[in-house]
């Protein structure tokens, strides 16, 4: 295998970056300080991104399609041809664990800086993968890995091992294909579910069951191998927080091990690796009890850099016998590996310097995933112009991003835009500046995860390392209620004083018969303006200017007036606000009728009213207006004009990042006006059709 022949140094003047967003951002980075030029790879979508702007030069490799462009595997290719890399890095995710294309690297006689394509189709195929662990004396979770076992088999196993007993996929993960089973009368329907899912997912419909591990944690450890032999671990990771089997917040190191059950764990991870000759970096994941932390079972090997390796590399330390790890007095991460950096450096024939007693860990780190997405519309994907971007800095934070003002979030790939890393001495030191950190990320213009993650860091459970993978799911009705609701006086006066700001006169000679700020002979009038908040109409009525303003909120369901003296100052991107003696400052951008306003309390955004778009609000409201739920495509269209519909009847399918969503009728009716079609793309709250009401209908219909 190619590896096998890298032992020979070299070194790469010129490295392709197969991937785009976050992680090709980090990987150029390195690449950048390590001398390398860099080529960065872009769809029609991401020509504007941040990673083009951060690589040395970009070859454009398709349609925004992940299938005609970061996951054309000749595409790849030829971008490395054109540019003249001697080597592909994948990151994670699209071809990074795709033997086929490590394999055609290798033909191409470019370096894939990961496995072999071997130990890739090893550890991808997860029956394979045990096997293979099993001989190597990694411990399993009780059941079958049989690759031809029927439906009959399966159940029987199911039944040996003893309910619960989980069937998951042989080709794939992602929670895709997996089942649940407490009771022998679910068995048949969960088999035929998982093979159908599975098949539809990964063109495979085979299976294997496993007894389901009780109050589940998920831990991962760190492997790093070169092509000299030599295997080592950087300790493990607790990656509990999950919602539908993805990670939301991941930390090193986990705070269920004790040392003794550490080291065991992590040899058990070397020996998993070397039973494959890994090269490069991975991850060996385990599942572990909560109630029975002493033992430990794999589930399987990713083959590249995961995600969450930030948190690895924050406490990570080299030194003798460890020596550095039991520096409590340290205040600042420790200078630990840079992983992308070894990969590359394994890549390039480099034997790793250090042995496993060299390596320890300093203080705990915690990362937090930012997604778009909208917690209380059930997660839906959400898109949009990124209007405004601030990224929180200080001792023990570390921010992985690739996005920037101006860029257009999609539907086309993975919703997750930045990691947000904390780092402390202790493990609620760590939790703490995660917090702060969150509290100072601003990204508006698009909706996303942050209050929610800032309440799931309050749980109590979190707090208290009292984790398992069905936490966040246990406990998400709670989390969705903990973050600000309704924006409270001071953020509607800051959205009211904004647009005020916005046409009141400048400068010292402004005409104050230009004004539009109601100025009479006798001073200046009140003006309004309205929002809608939760559900209710507010008004804000100013007099006086944005520096010296008298304000009164007026709430539409009390009748009761709020009476207020304010003053607004405005820097750039930010708005600062005295009110009643007390000052706020904001983050904010004013994109038409919205005003987009965040804290350290959360984010809002606050769209005035009109005259005119209450009437256009009203008859929207009458029609029955379809929308569509999320940016994405309308995969499926059911629905024509002059169709009779029932509420809640299906009329489109639209699909985004992965997540498809049914748009159902609102009311009973006639669909009198049809807009997309199958195929189409569409943004958020784009109107998809128009369903008239039945007592709403012309007569003679």
């Amino acid at each position: 295998m190619a590896h096998a022949q890298q032992a020979h140094r070299r070194r790469f003047d010129t490295v392709l970056v197969a991937n785009r967003g976050e992680i090709a951002v980090r990987v150029i980075a390195t690449l950048r300080r390590l001398g390398i030029r860099t080529v960065a790879v872009y769809s029609d979508a991401d020509a504007d991104s941040a990673h083009v702007a951060a690589a040395d030069t970009a070859v454009r490799v398709g349609p925004a399609a992940a299938t005609e462009s970061y996951l054309s595997v000749e595409r790849m290719l030829e971008a490395a041809r054109t540019s003249g890399a001697q080597a592909v890095h994948p990151g994670y995710g699209f071809l990074s664990e795709s033997a086929a294309f490590a394999e055609a690297c290798d033909r191409e006689g470019l370096v894939f800086i990961g496995p072999s394509a071997e130990a890739i189709a090893s550890m991808g195929d997860k029956i394979r993968a045990k096997r293979t662990v099993e001989a190597a004396g990694v411990p399993l979770v009780p059941g079958s890995s049989s690759p031809g076992d029927s439906d009959e088999r399966l159940a029987a196993t199911a039944l040996d091992v003893g309910l619960p007993v989980l069937f998951k996929p042989a080709a794939g993960g992602g929670g895709k294909g997996m089942r649940l089973v407490h009771s022998p009368d679910e068995l048949e329907e969960a088999i035929a579910a998982a093979r159908r899912e599975s098949r539809a997912a990964f063109g495979d419909d085979t299976l294997f069951v496993e007894r389901f591990v009780t109050r589940p944690r998920h831990i991962e450890v760190q492997v790093l191998g070169d092509s000299h032999g030599n295997v080592v671990h950087l300790g493990e990771r607790e990656c509990s927080l999950q919602r539908r089997h993805q990670k939301i917040v991941e930390e090193a190191p986990s705070p269920l091990l004790d040392p003794p059950t550490r080291e065991r764990i992590g040899e058990a991870a070397v020996r998993a690796a070397r039973a494959v000759g890994y090269v490069g970096a991975g991850t060996v994941e385990f599942i572990v009890s909560a109630d029975a932390p002493e033992e430990f079972f794999f589930m399987e090997m990713n083959t590249r850099l995961q995600v969450e390796h930030p948190v690895t590399e924050m406490v990570t330390t080299v030194g003798r016998d460890g020596a550095e790890a039991s520096g409590g007095e340290r205040r600042d991460p420790p200078n630990g590996l840079d992983l992308v950096e070894w990969q590359v450096r394994v890549a390039e024939g480099e034997p790793l310097p250090f042995g496993q007693h060299e390596l320890g860990t300093s203080g705990h780190a915690v990362e937090a995933r930012i997604y778009a997405e909208d917690p209380a519309r059930g997660f839906l994907p959400t898109g949009g112009e990124v209007l405004r971007v601030h990224e929180p800095s200080g001792p023990g934070v570390r921010v992985d991003s690739g996005v920037r003002a101006g860029d257009r979030i999609g539907s086309d790939y993975d919703p997750m835009l930045a990691k947000i890393v904390g780092w402390g001495r202790t493990r609620s030191e760590a939790l703490r500046r995660l917090d702060d950190a969150l509290s100072e990320t601003v990204l508006l213009g698009v909706e996303t995860n942050t209050t929610f993650l800032r309440a799931l860091l309050e749980h109590p459970s979190v707090r208290e390392g009292e984790l398992d993978t069905g936490l966040v799911e246990r406990e998400l009705e709670g989390l969705l209620t903990g973050g600000p609701s309704a924006p409270p006086d001071h953020v509607l006066v800051t959205a009211a004083l904004l647009r005020l700001s916005e046409v009141e006169p400048s400068g010292p000679r402004a005409d104050p018969w230009e004004s539009l700020l109601g100025w009479r002979m006798g001073g200046r009038a009140w003006l309004d303006w309205s929002f809608d908040v939760a559900g209710e109409r507010v008004t804000v009525e100013v007099r006086g200017d944005s520096a010296h303003a008298e304000v009164r909120v007026r709430r539409e369901s009390t009748s009761e007036t709020s009476p207020h003296r304010a003053r607004l100052f405005r820097r750039e991107s930010t708005a600062t606000v005295e009110l009643d003696g007390h000052t706020r400052r904001y983050h904010y951008a004013l994109a038409g009728r919205t005003v987009r306003l965040a804290s350290a309390e959360g984010s809002w955004a606050l769209t005035e009213h009109t005259l005119l778009s209450d009437a256009a609000e009203r008859s929207g409201a009458a029609d029955g207006a379809v929308t569509s739920p999320m940016p994405g495509t309308v995969l499926i269209d059911k629905v024509a004009p002059g169709q009779r519909v029932s509420a809640g009847q299906a009329l489109f399918v639209v699909e985004a990042m992965k997540m498809e969503h049914t748009v159902t009728a609102p009311v009973d009716g006639l669909v009198t006006e049809v807009f997309v079609t199958a195929g189409q793309a569409v943004e958020l709250e784009q109107p998809l059709a128009v369903v008239t009401a039945q007592d709403e209908r012309p007569s003679g219909e």
